[in-house]
């Protein structure tokens, strides 16, 4: 059953990722080796390959519209957002060649989104690593129909406060491109071999990294608020640790050299999503962020993100009925600048 069918309203999942079903050779393409592409097993299973290393299983609701809109009926899911995978940013290849990969994946969007009548939403990748090329393509982007973009929340050793990236940002409220960073390229390198703990732990501190360059940096301060930008994964470690963050800016002037204001007075500027996969972490993230600031989102077709989709807001017990429905679909027509329509 759908969320508007037993009165919560509609129910739009905002980080959910997908994978073309071919795409160009694009070690062929450039000449250079280690592009991914895609190995597929037949009976819609498939290996993302990068080079000769196996980067993830998949299957076809990474590609299949019909397979995708089959399971978001399931669960009750009325609208998807779809952004592509980190692993085809390209942000360490030449600019030029990531902004090739940009037009190859954007389009692939656009095509899944326009065959989906209306069920799916898309948002662009861009070049991060060159700035002015950046702001180009997502311009393009929102010309051609995506609604936003999704960026990873670093280019190398390049860190959310950089200065391209905050014009970067400061051009995405100029066109009203709505943001979603997504971490990538984890931190933690060998001391992470084993049991995907880049994922389980990395994943997490990039987020609250991305999320602190911005406000003790004092970014915010120097960005439009009609910037719409959200952090996957709940924000990662951010609420947890915010007590932390606010008493270090209390005592330690170092902390707050450059940010105005105590760090948790920022939460009204950004959003996350509700990937945080159980009921007391939705809790204390809603009472720091807020009803208005969580959005559902499952980073759905893979496996760490929520097989069961929706079921953690619609079974949360501290919430009433209103704070469900606007993190199912309430909030985020706001942060996808569709509320006019």
């Amino acid at each position: 059953m759908s969320s508007e069918s037993s009165g919560l309203g509609p129910v739009i999942d905002m980080h959910t990722h997908f994978f073309p079903e071919n795409w160009p050779d694009l070690a062929e393409k450039f000449g250079t080796p280690d592009w991914p592409w895609m190995k597929h097993h037949g009976d819609g299973k498939a290996t993302v390959m990068v080079g000769e290393k196996e980067f993830r299983p998949i299957y076809d609701a990474c590609w299949d519209v019909s397979r995708r809109i089959e399971e978001m009926d399931q669960h009750g899911v009325d609208k998807q957002v779809i952004c592509s995978t980190p692993v085809l940013f390209a942000y360490r290849r030449p600019a030029d060649q990531s902004a090739e990969c940009a037009y190859i994946f954007n389009n692939a969007a656009l095509e899944m989104c326009g065959g989906s009548g209306g069920r799916l939403l898309p948002l662009a990748q861009v070049p991060l690593q060159d700035i002015d090329l950046a702001c180009k393509v997502v311009s393009r982007a929102m010309e051609d129909g995506h609604l936003g973009v999704q960026i990873g929340n670093h280019v190398n050793d390049i860190d959310m406060d950089d200065e391209g990236l905050i014009t970067f940002l400061q051009h995405c409220a100029e066109v009203g491109a709505a943001v979603l960073v997504h971490p990538w390229d984890m931190m933690g390198g060998n001391r992470m071999k084993k049991y995907m703990l880049p994922w389980l732990v990395a994943m997490a501190a990039e987020t609250q990294l991305s999320i602190l360059s911005l406000i003790l940096s004092g970014a915010f301060e120097r960005i439009p608020k009609s910037l719409r930008i959200c952090f996957a994964h709940g924000g990662g470690s951010f609420a947890f640790l915010l007590g932390r963050v606010d008493n270090a800016w209390r005592e330690r002037d170092i902390v707050r050299v450059d940010c105005l204001n105590p760090p948790s007075s920022y939460v009204d500027r950004f959003y996350v999503d509700s990937a945080v996969f159980n009921h007391d972490a939705l809790e204390l993230l809603t009472k720091v962020m807020g009803e208005d600031r969580i959005m559902f989102g499952t980073d759905y077709p893979f496996p760490l993100g929520e097989i069961q989709m929706g079921e953690l807001i619609r079974t949360a017990p501290t919430l009433n009925d209103s704070a469900k429905a606007k993190m199912l679909g309430g909030n985020a027509p706001a942060w996808l600048g569709l509320e006019a329509a």
